[in-house]
């Protein structure tokens, strides 16, 4: 028996509509939902353990995983079974993560487990866009302390309106890509990659999501209250001690305020205020410390977080030293390194980040084999943030989340500046070698000086800036930070990353950390934000203005060819013979792709240096030749013959034909050696294929004056004496003419 399903719908406004059911699915869970859009289905369960860990953090995990049999498809590769996430998963992973981890509250720390998973997909249906929603409704449905619930959507803007979660198709036509997570109050997260545009365009494209998430959120309270809503589970709250709070505070905030003035370095400032906490530490006998020793650690946090925000509000000074809206020193470098395709540093304050970027073919395209969607990307960038980068040593476990999330943000504010017709897969990668402020920024940038220098011809340069908030809701007081440092990252109620060009907005970032942040405010601080990028991309132009007009020496050119379709077979050559050599014997690269509207092959030809590629392009010339009836051609004799010679065009090497030794000259010609010999060049009229033998017909004495007093051979007599009709006709030598004597079988047996 089919247990009870309580279901609520959501109305997307333009006939689509979402989904949200319980009751059904996996009951063992905390709590579960199964999410519909189209034929897109999505399970969602939570489960958090009910002991506490001992531990000052929330062990929180978000995994979504996409089965590749929602899409009726195998896994790729040996191993048939899902493995490790792809990318997409690992991003989707992360958006919703950064919006449900602040709800928890921070003293909780059991063991919280979020698994979405994609179990039926609709091409019309992007299903990320709801994996933060089936998040939270799965979580209303539980007893998990959770502060409200949340959701995200996808905002896309084709011919000047806005759209919420677009299909792929509409996607591609849309100038914004949006990612928004809020609460039906606040706006908490904003992700997405935009077509360069203003900063109240993108608070518009924000509010136009927030109000469809106050409809989703509304959606789950509704399914939870149908459902019958569980009590809060109860669970120990960490150890409060206010008299030790107030003794922690005064004995640290003047020093940690003091310190934090002075604007000294990076290592300096947490030496100083590493030494304030182990003073306060050694007050405190060895059984005190003992007993609430981790207190003091934390109330030592809290008062410095304290100090550090007031003297920001207060007096409008920074960690470093440095005004709210003033820019670390930059310095810049190009062509750093020898061999790469293209090289820069970017350096700002202690971040520093080493770009270089390599040229390729189609070939070398970055394949995503999603259940969700299959492509390719022709540019992509990765990003590596070493342990040494923050002076520190830890194991190194393969590429982080963290990695992929920054690499992709650097990447997408990138990417719409490389134009639709080049010609090369490029690829950009990232040593983050210093971090105290944002290396994702730093990436854009150097990989914009970068791509310069490697003579990819970019639409305009892009840079990035890291921005942090502080705020003071009882005062009314805010201070925007411009490139914020490390230290600023968790202490303030914003913090956002923002890419751009001179023109506009490319791609951000955004983590809201405080409820009902205005818009103003918002305005403000992207503003604030576009002042910064024009300074860094000032320092940028100064150190490369305008890309390469050429790549590299060393680098590879690449030429793109067309190809009729039936000339591909004989360019590949049987086996792929042909291309092979021609690979081998020009030292080049070369792919053949077939255009998917006209069917032709697109020849992608990539070598050092322009022999190799002048090579080829002769030998694809010589295998697309036409000879033109009337026209004259240079030859070549190649081989001699006793009825002719076959010759070469000089134009097209490797097409041949034969020339008669009628055509000769036009002398009678009793040995072809007498008129032409091996090697010799002449010119050649083409006359097409001639009627009677059917073959291509090319003369040389066609081009020559007739010698005087020539008189041209009669033509062939076929009816003359001993010619085929004569002799074989059917009237001479019928049967009947001679066997006329024979008798009928009867009459000669009668004989």
């Amino acid at each position: 028996m089919i247990p009870k399903v309580f279901k609520e719908v959501i109305d997307l406004g333009d006939g689509r509509e979402i989904t949200i059911e319980t009751g059904k699915l996996a009951k063992q869970a905390h709590g579960s939902v199964v999410v519909t859009s189209g034929k897109c289905m999505m399970l969602c369960t939570v489960v958090s353990n009910y002991e506490q860990k001992d531990l000052n953090f929330l062990p929180l995990t978000v995994d979504y995983r996409e089965k590749f049999a929602a899409a009726g498809r195998y896994p790729g590769g040996f191993f048939k079974r899902e493995a490790r996430p792809s990318d997409g998963e690992v991003l989707t992973m992360r958006l919703v993560d950064r919006v449900l981890r602040p709800l928890f509250p921070k003293d909780y720390h059991s063991e919280t487990q979020v698994m979405i998973q994609l179990m039926s997909h609709d091409e019309n249906v992007m299903p990320d866009a709801m994996a933060g929603l089936a998040a939270s409704a799965a979580i209303q449905l539980s007893d998990f302390p959770f502060e409200c619930a949340i959701s995200e959507a996808r905002v896309g803007r084709i011919n000047g309106e806005f759209v919420i979660n677009p299909t792929r198709a509409q996607l591609a036509e849309s100038d914004i890509d949006m990612m928004i997570g809020a609460s039906a109050d606040s706006v908490m997260m904003v992700e997405g990659e935009m077509d360069e545009i203003s900063e109240e365009e993108m608070a518009n494209a924000i509010k136009f999501a927030h109000e469809a998430i106050k409809v989703q959120c509304a959606a789950q309270l509704r399914l939870a209250e149908a459902f019958g809503k569980k009590a809060v589970r109860e669970y120990e709250p960490e150890r409060k001690d206010e008299g030790l709070e107030k003794k922690v505070h005064d004995m640290a905030y003047d020093k940690v305020y003091a310190i934090a003035k002075a604007g000294s370095s990076k290592h300096e400032r947490t030496a100083a205020f590493q030494q304030i906490k182990e003073d306060i530490k050694a007050t405190f006998s060895e059984e005190e410390l003992a007993d609430y020793g981790g207190l003091v650690s934390d109330y030592y946090r809290k008062a410095e977080k304290a100090a550090i925000r007031n003297l920001t509000l207060d007096e409008g000074l920074r960690l470093d030293g440095r005004k709210t809206d003033e820019i670390r020193p930059i310095w810049c470098e190009v062509d750093y390194l020898p061999s790469t395709h293209g090289s820069s540093i970017f350096t700002r304050g202690e971040t520093q980040a080493l770009a270089t970027v390599t040229l390729g073919t189609s070939r070398d395209a970055n394949k995503i084999d999603m259940p969700s969607y299959e492509g390719e990307e022709n540019f992509y960038l990765h990003y590596n943030f070493p342990p040494f980068c923050t002076g520190e040593a830890r194991p190194i476990r393969g590429t982080s989340r963290r990695e992929v999330g920054h690499g992709n943000l650097a990447q997408r504010g990138l990417k719409g500046m490389i134009p639709a017709d080049c010609p090369y897969t490029v690829r950009v990668v990232s040593e983050v070698l210093e971090s105290n402020g944002s290396s994702s920024m730093a990436t854009v940038c150097a990989g914009t000086m970068a791509l310069m220098d490697a003579g990819v011809q970019m639409t305009r340069p892009v840079s990035g800036i890291a921005m942090g908030l502080i705020s003071d809701a009882e005062t009314g007081k805010y201070a925007v930070l411009s490139d914020i440092l490390g230290d600023e990252d968790h202490l303030g109620d914003m913090d956002f990353k923002v890419t751009g060009t001179a023109e506009g907005i490319t791609a951000c970032q955004m983590d809201i950390k405080v409820k009902g942040l205005s818009y103003e405010i918002l305005v403000n601080a992207l503003k604030q934000a576009r002042d910064g990028r024009l300074h860094i991309l000032g320092k940028l132009t100064d150190t490369i203005d305008t890309p390469n007009a050429e790549v590299k020496e060393h680098a590879p050119t690449m030429v793109t060819r067309r190809v009729p379709n039936e000339f591909i077979g004989a360019l590949i050559g049987p086996g792929g013979k042909v291309i092979q050599e021609m690979q081998k014997e020009t030292e080049t690269t070369i792919v053949i792709n077939e255009d998917p509207v006209t069917e032709e092959g697109i020849v992608e030809i990539l070598g050092v240096g322009s022999a190799g590629i002048d090579a080829v392009m002769a030998k694809i010339d010589a295998i697309l030749f036409k000879p033109q009836v009337g026209k004259t051609y240079e030859v070549k004799v190649i081989k001699m013959l006793d009825f002719g010679a076959v010759v070469e065009y000089m134009d097209a090497p490797g097409n041949e034909v034969l020339l008669h030794v009628s055509e000769l000259a036009w002398e009678r010609t009793e040995n072809v050696t007498d008129v032409v010999n091996m090697g010799d060049i002449f010119n050649v009229k083409y006359f097409g294929q001639d009627p009677r033998t059917r073959k291509e017909k090319v003369s040389r004495k066609a081009l020559l004056e007739k010698p005087e007093g020539y008189v041209a051979r009669p033509p062939r007599d076929d009816k003359r004496s001993g010619g085929r009709d004569n002799k074989g006709s059917r009237d001479n030598k019928s049967r009947d003419n001679k066997r006329d004597d024979r008798k009928p079988r009867e009459n000669k047996k009668e004989d």
